[in-house]
């Protein structure tokens, strides 16, 4: 059974997870009936965290256009640009055990795409969450749904996964950003350019 985290609380993956190394991260969302008719594109996009909080380098920064992080340890499975449907709208497969040591944390984040011109903010979107899977089993370990916690935002840290000596925890986050992708951009350290 999934452990159900409100915004905050953190869990151990890995230590109440033993072997454990194979992991999926599905993100997922609908579009509110009011949205104003325009089409939504939501994107999930990941931050590979040095000590600092910063990516050691561009390539750090995984989404639809560069999806595998340097190490292969982080593969975005591509981009849906509706989030039709039920299930996760988009998923990122991690391989804890090739994680490069540099990397103290990986950070889930939802922004939506051209959001100030079609002006769009995730007090457009519900039922957005984040859950974590066993890649092998398929069985979903945490899950984190949003709550309707946003008005203006055009970007969220969903959560992020932590290492804590040699285990690896979960965090749920639900941050807001209003500046979207360039305010996720700055905060870790990538040049969107």
């Amino acid at each position: 059974m999934a452990v159900s985290l409100q915004k905050g609380q953190k869990v151990d993956l890995t230590k109440t997870n033993p072997g454990l190394t194979q992991i999926k991260v599905g993100l997922g969302w609908d579009t509110n009936k009011y949205d104003g008719g325009g089409e939504f594109d939501l994107d999930v996009s990941v931050f590979l965290l040095n000590e600092l909080g910063k990516v050691e380098d561009d390539k750090h920064f995984v989404f639809f256009n560069n999806p595998q992080s340097p190490d292969g340890s982080v593969v975005h499975s591509g981009d849906n640009r509706t989030g039709a449907g039920d299930g996760d709208d988009e998923v990122i497969e991690i391989d804890l055990s090739k994680v490069s040591a540099s990397v103290q944390k990986v950070a889930f984040t939802i922004t939506i795409y051209d959001a100030a011109t079609r002006n769009q903010n995730f007090g457009q979107v519900s039922n957005a969450y984040a859950r974590v899977l066993s890649a092998s089993s398929g069985e979903e370990l945490i899950r984190y749904d949003l709550g309707e916690d946003f008005s203006v935002e055009t970007a969220v840290v969903v959560g992020e996964l932590y290492r804590h000596g040699s285990e690896w925890k979960f965090s749920a986050v639900g941050a807001g950003y209003k500046d979207g992708l360039a305010g996720l951009a700055r905060d870790y350290g990538v040049n969107i350019g």
